[in-house]
């Protein structure tokens, strides 16, 4: 009706309302009550959701995203990054995750709202006690993280953002898939950092992860210069000096 201002307008890159994004659109499993007003979840609380299991049950990926819904690239970027991330014991995970990170970083490339996984990569699971311990060493990292990040300089969830962010995650993948052992902490750190950045619209936090992206990149420039110059016993060596500052 015309001189009527509808309720929600479609933008570029989201409906919004004066601001706010409605349910169906929430990055991190917030909604939009009939009333106008926004829940939206900690990234804790979202998180603890996502894996949740019963009963002791491994859960799979596959699950997962089918919990994260719309708009679920952030969640679930931080999820498959935990693994290599958190100072926990998950070998293995690694090399898999970084070929699905690929995937999905391609698929934010190119605009899509919705994250999409093949068979295979829906087939692999957690085990029980992974999800917990995964739960427990986010909960120390969202405790801190929680109280700095918030909507700002909110371009980062916008097309061209995402578009920036999905090159950095692929980048951060490919270090991932390298057959070089204890190393994955770094790229896998700030993939965990671009899922939080996307979750919270934080560009100013996209902009801090983007720089510790610059500097996985250097490390494993510097990795592969040693490889390459003192062989495989300077490659023990650093092996050993990264043990020795890796907590537990």
């Amino acid at each position: 009706m015309k001189g009527v201002r509808p309720l929600f307008v479609y933008e570029s890159d989201s409906y919004t309302n004066n601001g706010l994004t409605p349910w169906f659109s929430l990055p991190c499993g917030g909604f939009l009550s009939i009333e106008g007003s926004v829940h939206e979840e900690s990234l804790s609380e979202s998180l603890n959701k996502l894996l949740a299991t019963e009963g002791g049950h491994a859960i799979s990926l596959g699950e997962i995203l089918d919990r994260v819904g719309p708009k679920g690239f952030g969640l679930l970027l931080m999820v498959l990054s935990l693994p290599s991330a958190l100072p926990i014991p998950a070998a293995g995970y690694s090399t898999p995750f970084g070929v699905i990170f690929v995937f999905l970083g391609v698929q934010m490339l190119t605009g899509r709202r919705e994250p999409w996984l093949p068979g295979w990569a829906r087939r692999l699971t957690f085990k029980a006690s992974l999800a917990e311990k995964m739960i427990q060493g986010a909960a120390k990292a969202f405790s801190f993280l929680e109280h700095l990040v918030k909507p700002r300089l909110e371009w980062v969830a916008g097309r061209s953002g995402m578009a920036i962010m999905s090159l950095l995650v692929m980048t951060m993948a490919c270090l991932m898939i390298l057959p070089i052992p204890l190393t994955n902490t770094a790229p896998a750190g700030v993939i965990f950092l671009i899922g939080v950045s996307i979750c919270e619209r934080d560009g100013l936090f996209a902009i801090a992860a983007t720089a510790l992206g610059v500097v996985a990149v250097a490390f494993y420039a510097f990795v592969i210069y040693i490889a390459i110059t003192a062989g495989v016993e300077g490659v023990e060596h650093l092996k050993d000096w990264i043990k020795d500052i890796l907590p537990g």
